[in-house]
C-alpha cells in the first residue's frame, strides 16, 4: 500500500517555518498540521508566534488550539490529534505540510511513539509536588543520577519531561533512554520529505531578538496579564513557554520589562540552540536556508508531491 506523502517543515523557533509554509501551502493547494507543542494551547497566541487569523484565512490549519492552559498536552495526544487531521486531509484530495518546532512530536508522527509504562498518576502528583517544593531544577538532578542519557537531552526547567521521565524509571526499573533504544522510533505510515531550516547562529540570535521585541508590540504583555486575571496558574503546562514566566515576573513587580526582555532573548536562544542539536540528530532532514534557497525548497517539494522523486534524491 502506498503511504501518503507529506511535506514537513521543521527547525528552531523564529527560523520562518509558518511564512514559508504558508506560502507553499497557498501554492500548492495544501493545508498545515502544526507540530508545535504550545500552538496547542488556547490563549497562548502572541508568546507562541501562533499563526494569525490572516494568515489562517489563507491556509487552514491543524492542531492549534486544542487544550487549555492547564490541561497537559503530549506526544501522544498530539500523534491522535495529528493522524487524524492528516487522514481527513488526505480524504478531502488535499495536500499536507506538517510544520513545527517541536522534534519529538514530528519524531513521534512519522515514526512511532516508544512502548514505555502508562502514567501512574499517584506518584505523578508526588514528583509534581516534589517539583513545586524543591523546584524543577532539582528535580533535574534526581533525573541526571538515574538516567543521565535523558537528563542531557531534557532542559531542567521542562517540568513535564522531567517527572515523565522519573515516573517510567521508577515504575519499569528502566531508565526511559533504555526505552527509546529499543523501540529506536522506526515505524511510520507516511512517506515524508522533511525540509529543515538552517539560518547561521548570529543571524538566528538577531531574528529572535527582533522576534520577541514584535510580541512586545504586539501585545504580548497583555496576554499574560489577562491569563493571570483569569487565574490560570503559573505553574500551567501552557505556561512553561519561554516568554510567560518572565513575563508574569515583570508584571509582579520581580522584573522591569527591558529585563524580561532580555532574559526571554536569551533563553529563547538557548531554547533554539537545544532544536538544533535535536534536529541535527534526526535522519533525513534535507537542511536549506530559507532565504537563499527559498526556490530550491519549492522545486524540491513541488517534484516530491508530483511523485516525482523521493527524499534520497535530493539530499545534495
Amino acid at each position: 500500500m502506498t503511504r501518503p506523502r507529506i511535506v514537513c517543515v521543521v527547525g528552531p523557533t523564529a527560523s520562518g517555518k509558518t511564512a514559508l509554509a504558508i506560502e507553499l501551502a497557498e501554492r500548492l493547494g495544501a493545508e498545515i498540521v502544526s507540530a508545535d507543542s504550545r500552538q496547542a494551547y488556547r490563549r497562548l497566541d502572541i508568546g507562541t508566534a501562533k499563526p494569525t487569523a490572516v494568515e489562517r484565512a489563507r491556509v487552514r490549519h491543524h492542531c492549534l488550539d486544542l487544550v487549555e492552559p492547564d490541561e497537559r498536552f503530549d506526544a501522544a495526544r498530539f500523534r491522535n490529534a495529528a493522524e487524524a487531521a492528516l487522514a481527513d486531509i488526505q480524504a478531502r484530495g488535499r495536500r499536507a505540510f506538517v510544520v513545527g518546532g517541536t522534534g519529538l512530536y514530528v519524531r513521534a508522527l512519522l515514526r512511532g511513539l516508544c512502548p514505555a509504562p502508562p502514567a501512574a498518576p499517584q506518584l505523578r502528583a508526588t514528583l509534581t509536588r516534589l517539583a513545586a517544593a524543591e523546584g524543577t531544577p532539582a528535580l533535574h538532578r534526581r533525573l541526571a543520577a538515574l538516567d543521565p542519557r535523558t537528563a542531557a537531552r531534557v532542559h531542567p526547567r521542562d517540568a513535564v519531561r522531567i517527572v515523565r521521565a522519573l515516573e517510567v524509571g521508577l515504575v519499569s526499573g528502566r531508565r526511559l533512554s533504555e526505552w527509546h533504544e529499543g523501540h529506536r522510533f522506526t515505524a511510520g505510515p507516511y512517506d515524508p520529505l522533511i525540509i529543515g531550516l538552517a539560518w547561521p547562529v548570529p543571524a538566528l540570535d538577531e531574528r529572535i531578538a527582533a522576534r520577541t521585541r514584535a510580541m512586545i508590540d504586539a501585545g504580548f504583555l497583555d496576554e499574560v496579564r489577562d491569563l493571570a486575571r483569569h487565574g490560570v496558574p503559573a505553574e500551567s503546562p501552557g505556561l512553561q513557554a519561554v516568554g510567560y514566566r518572565e513575563l508574569r515576573a515583570c508584571l509582579e513587580g520581580r522584573l522591569d520589562l527591558p529585563q524580561a526582555l532580555d532574559i526571554t532573548v536569551r533563553a529563547t536562544r538557548r531554547f533554539a540552540k537545544r532544536q538544533r542539536t535535536w534536529f541535527r540528530r534526526e535522519p533525513g532532514i534535507l537542511w536549506r536556508h530559507p532565504e537563499e534557497e527559498r526556490g530550491r525548497i519549492g522545486a524540491e517539494v513541488e517534484a516530491f508531491l508530483r511523485g516525482e522523486t523521493g527524499p534520497a534524491a535530493a539530499t545534495t
